[in-house]
């Protein structure tokens, strides 16, 4: 099969060639399944002060939260009863919350659940990682978040690209399969970047790769500048999908907040192949505030966009491997896709 090509990349190539492109590679790549990866966010504590998350330390207007060992078993006990097929525990790089407290957890999770589990905890030591890795812990998503130096070292104080990439393979070699990330729409960014972000995630040779719209937080320095495209985010996807066949790609909550109806629908059609749903307990839900508008994605939500986009099953016992119809959004208005594919739908 032809590949399109990485040069001149958003502009020139019909949106709709490249997404169906992408989405033919994916069956024949990955298969059908679309992977629902339950999501449980145990703390909003963050020693770190990126400009665009609103999570960063000197949000003083947030009101933190921390998960006891019982509410997270209790939340993976409620996300396994629901059919997810792995456990991700997510926080802000909290140092308060114990390396052997989150062993014990995952140890907890493997054995009480049998499901895989995914931590994103930020960037850690190698004994941690380690440690980690032998209670259990099979997958780590850390995103690089842009692959240009500068842009990185601007939005990111007192940190390098040249060390969250050290942190990724730190995190290969202690045996992870590892899922990295970037954001599209940030200020500053330009389609050469983007280009960048798609090349070093290949290079990293990383399982998964998350990719979602820039969506600004109100109590961060970023408050002001405009969030950036559903169209371009379901390009950047259409694209990692036709140049990195085997990557696990997820329709990310990012896109399902700018385009609650159609968002995640339009990533599975556009080479995604990954939902995650959200299990975080409801009172301290809306306190996960990384950027303003963010949505719960819930297992009816999930299932609702992988039935737009792939045959109905017989039974729900049979999802979330769904068989593959390549055929256009059913729902979407001829307006919506005429915006996406110049890169301006919202």
């Amino acid at each position: 099969m032809k590949i399109l090509q990485l040069n001149k990349p958003l502009a020139p190539i019909s949106f709709d060639a490249l997404r169906l492109q992408a989405d033919r590679i994916r069956h024949a790549s990955v298969g059908d399944a679309v992977y629902l990866r339950g999501v449980i966010e145990f703390s909003n504590f963050c020693r770190c002060n990126c400009l665009y998350c609103g999570l960063r330390k000197d949000n003083a207007l947030l009101q933190r939260y921390r998960l006891n060992e019982q509410g997270v078993m209790a939340a993976a006990k409620e996300a396994a009863r629901a059919g997810v097929d792995t456990i991700v525990l997510q926080s802000g790089e909290d140092p308060a919350y114990r390396k052997r407290l989150v062993a014990r957890i995952v140890s907890r999770i493997k054995d009480e659940t049998g499901l895989a589990v995914t931590l994103s905890l930020g960037v850690r030591s190698t004994a941690t990682y380690q440690l980690w890795r032998r209670a259990g812990a099979d997958r780590y998503l850390l995103k690089h978040e842009s692959a240009d130096a500068g842009l990185y070292a601007a939005l990111h104080p007192g940190g390098g690209l040249d060390d969250r990439i050290d942190a990724i393979k730190r995190l290969q070699d202690a045996g992870f399969a590892v899922g990295t990330g970037f954001i599209v729409g940030l200020p500053g960014q330009n389609d050469a970047v983007l280009m960048q972000d798609i090349m070093l995630t290949q290079a990293l040779q990383v399982e998964m790769c998350g990719v979602g719209p820039f969506i600004p937080q109100h109590n961060t320095p970023l408050a002001g500048e405009q969030a950036g495209s559903v169209g371009k985010t379901l390009k950047i996807i259409a694209y990692l999908r036709s140049h990195i066949p085997r990557l696990n790609i997820p329709a990310t909550t990012a896109l399902a907040s700018l385009s609650p109806e159609y968002g995640q629908e339009m990533a599975l059609k556009a080479g995604a192949n990954v939902i995650m749903p959200n299990f975080t307990p409801e009172k301290h839900r809306a306190k996960y505030r990384i950027y303003d508008g963010k949505v719960r994605v819930s297992m009816a939500d999930a299932y609702a966009a992988i039935d737009k986009t792939r045959p109905l099953r017989k039974s729900a016992e049979e999802r979330p491997a769904c068989n593959s119809a390549l055929h256009i959004f059913p729902n979407a208005p001829a307006a919506y896709w005429a915006d996406v594919a110049k890169g301006g739908a919202q």
